[in-house]
């Protein structure tokens, strides 16, 4: 029986987050899988999927900062904002340097708000985005704050191309990203090359390739939350934590805001933790026998 816990899979391309999730299902041999943070078809690189239990904790992956590398295209323009689309514009910008690309990306840099393009999985009155994309139906979209921390752009060789990194919070939309360059330089451009390296602490250096899924490769649960702070709490606090009581910080020994990854003195995860107040916190998650819950494909957040 394949145990609760998580992979890190490198996604390739022609493959939906869904895909992805479908075949893990298969190769594992259970229906618990879901994912956390959808990637476009186009896209490779880092997914995390979680088995069993853990997918109840997918959503402090989701939560993750995230590194992004692609290119950027000048001078043209997509119905999807990336070469999976129509093209739908084109514009002179042949004098266009590397330094105009530089300051259009740093005035892309820092908390800014981002409308989600028609193609995502976004919901709007129950229905997502993409699906209403389809039919030819565009609607409003309320713009989302994000944060972009890191937006570097290098040299290809070709004139009308540039290879960005981009470092930003979840939900951002890289693509959006790459159209607002375009825009900012007094034309148009697109994405291509998406590939996410990270999500958080997992690089695709440790991702597997869809092949190598397997029972033996589910990783642990509590490794999922490694970069959550965490807490080793005393058996008669696990306990209550584990039946979904609160627990005085003081006694737990946690700092900050959470959310803190409680684990017992064993090392197994009890419980996800959040404030209850100043001098109490709650489980949010908890991990014990028996409470598992089937989860969908789709993620608390929709990114690239």
């Amino acid at each position: 029986m394949t145990s609760d816990g998580f992979l890190v899979v490198d996604k390739q391309p022609g493959w939906t987050s869904h895909d992805v999730v479908a075949r893990c299902r298969r190769l594992l041999g259970t229906r618990k899988v879901g994912h956390a943070g959808t990637l476009d078809p186009d896209a490779t690189g880092v997914l995390i999927v979680g088995i069993g239990r853990a997918t109840r904790l997918l959503r402090f992956a989701s939560a993750l900062p995230k590194i992004y590398v692609g290119e950027v295209v000048l001078g043209v323009t997509t119905s999807s904002l990336d070469s999976s689309g129509e093209v739908t514009a084109h514009f002179d910008m042949g004098g266009i340097g590397l330094e105009d690309v530089r300051e259009a990306a740093r005035s892309l840099t820092g908390r800014i708000e981002q409308t989600p393009p028609m193609v995502s999985a976004v919901k709007v009155g129950g229905r997502r985005l993409h699906e209403l994309a389809r039919e030819g139906i565009e609607v409003e979209r309320a713009p989302r704050a994000i944060e972009v921390f890191r937006f570097e752009v290098f040299d290809t060789g070709e004139s009308d191309t540039y290879r960005i990194l981009v470092e930003c919070s979840s939900g951002t939309y890289v693509r959006v990203l790459a159209a607002d360059v375009g825009v900012r330089l007094g034309g148009g451009a697109y994405l291509r090359a998406l590939r996410r390296v990270s999500v958080g602490s997992f690089h695709d250096i440790e991702a597997l390739a869809l092949d190598e899924v397997a029972p033996e490769r589910v990783r642990p649960p509590e490794e999922l939350l490694r970069d959550l702070p965490g807490a080793v709490a005393r058996p008669d606090l696990a306990q209550a934590l584990g039946h979904g009581r609160a627990v005085e910080r003081l006694a737990l020994g946690v700092v900050g805001d959470g959310p803190w990854a409680v684990v017992d003195q064993s090392g197994r995860l009890v419980a996800v933790c959040a404030p209850l107040g100043l001098e109490r916190v709650k489980p949010v998650v908890v991990l014990q026998p028996g409470d598992g819950s089937h989860a969908d494909a789709g993620s608390p957040t929709d990114d690239e």
